[in-house]
């Protein structure tokens, strides 16, 4: 999705970003949307895990019997 936004549009979606919120403000909102997508990635990796876990001990499970 957002590999078809390219360059210009980037820079059209920052420019009114600008406009809107301010200088003051943006990066107070670039960094509460890192911190926000930095737990997003924590906790998609740690289901990730669980469930690759729980695949792991089914196939012992199936292996023992």
């Amino acid at each position: 999705m957002l590999s078809n936004i390219g360059v210009p549009g980037l820079i059209l979606i920052l420019v009114l970003a600008l406009i809107i919120f301010g200088p003051k403000k943006l990066p107070e909102i670039g960094r509460a949307f890192g911190q926000t997508l930095r737990e997003f990635k924590k906790s998609t990796r740690e289901l990730t895990s669980d469930v690759m876990e729980e695949l792991e001990d089914d196939d012992k499970k199936k292996a023992i019997k």
